[in-house]
Formats: structure tokens, sequence, C-alpha cells
């Protein structure tokens, strides 16, 4: 006849705690790095930040943005 081990409470526990996985997913590993880019008009560093458009120091504009008509939203026509 096979003996029935009965597990005490705390050994349960125990045991759970070492099956769990990390919650979130298992954690990435990834080198350091910063987002920086330099203005090309001064060389001044500023942070990549999206939607930035100009530079802090010198007024260098990186990206000119021109709104044009879309299909659900249209331009104001501020002429009235």
């Amino acid at each position: 006849m096979e003996e029935k081990k009965v597990s005490s409470f705390l050994d349960r526990l125990k045991e759970k705690a070492q099956n769990q996985l990390n919650y979130g997913g298992e954690t990435e590993i990834n080198d350091a790095q910063m987002k920086l880019k330099d203005c090309p008009n001064c060389g001044a560093g500023r942070a990549k930040q999206d939607g930035l458009t100009h530079c802090a120091y010198c007024g260098f504009e990186f990206l000119n943005v021109k709104l044009t008509d879309g299909v659900y939203i249209k331009k104001e026509d501020n002429s009235i």
C-alpha cells in the first residue's frame, strides 16, 4: 500500500511561492541609454522629446508642421 503524504498548509504556501511567475512578466535587461539630440544650428544638447519643434537656446526650428484638411477634421477658416 502506498502512503499518502499530507502536506501542511505551510508546505503548500512555500511550493506556490517557488512556482509563481513574476508579476508583469519576465524582466528585460537593457543597456543604459539617453535620448539626446544636438541642435544643428548652435550645438546645444537637448532631450529628444516628441513634439519639440524649436531649440530653447537659439530658436532653430526642428520641425515645420503644416496642418491640412483631414477626413474628419477640417482646418478652421479665421478670415470671417
